[in-house]
């Protein structure tokens, strides 16, 4: 979806937010967003580790089973 909207997409999108926000607050915006999409992926990292340690374990259940 973000790799459709190109270039002129971003220009245009960076100019509604100059208009509606002004250019001291899109600074603190953009680190917002930025601290935002940081904890997102730390989290969703988590997750993965987690669903993946789960994964290994039951695998090692299984085998040890089997011997």
């Amino acid at each position: 979806m973000i790799q459709s909207i190109g270039v002129p997409g971003l220009i245009i999108i960076l100019v509604i937010a100059l208009i509606l926000f002004g250019p001291s607050k899109l600074p603190q915006l953009g680190r917002a967003f930025g601290q935002t999409l940081r904890e997102f992926k730390d989290s969703t990292k988590g997750v993965v580790d987690e669903v993946t340690e789960e994964f290994n374990i039951e695998e090692i259940k299984k085998e040890e089973k089997t011997n």
